[in-house]
């Protein structure tokens, strides 16, 4: 069973940067894609950036250009690097990883719903 562990969340002011990563407890298929997804309260799930096993990478068009995700396969982590943080990136991020055989295009849509494995959340907050 893997388990996966969010880190990096906190409270900045906007304009700010934060770094979330996502270390899997155990060896994952390289099949599989590793990705966020965030929910603020009161508010659906939103996808918001993918990796997957072809190293292809999508974003939410609200956080196109200021976030970036990576992978260190290694290490069996993901990052999501987030620069010029808002006040509405204000939520609960989780790492999701699973094993739809897509695209990055394809996943993200989906990866909020369809996941194998979730870590157990990090808070962002951005005050203005």
């Amino acid at each position: 069973q893997v388990a996966l562990v969010d880190s990096g969340g906190g409270s900045v002011q906007a304009g700010g940067s934060l770094r979330l990563s996502c270390a899997a407890s155990t060896y994952i298929p390289s099949t599989f894609w590793m990705g966020w997804y965030r929910q603020a309260p009161g508010k659906e799930r939103e996808g918001v950036a993918v990796i997957a096993s072809d190293d292809s990478t999508r974003y939410a068009n609200s956080v196109q250009g200021r976030f970036t995700i990576s992978k260190d396969n290694a290490k069996n982590t993901a990052f999501l690097q987030m620069n010029s943080l808002k006040p509405e990136d204000t939520a609960m991020y989780y790492c999701v990883s699973g094993d739809l055989g897509m695209t990055a295009i394809q996943i993200l849509p989906l990866l909020a719903d369809h996941f194998r494995y979730r870590g157990q959340g990090s808070q962002v907050t951005v005050s203005s």
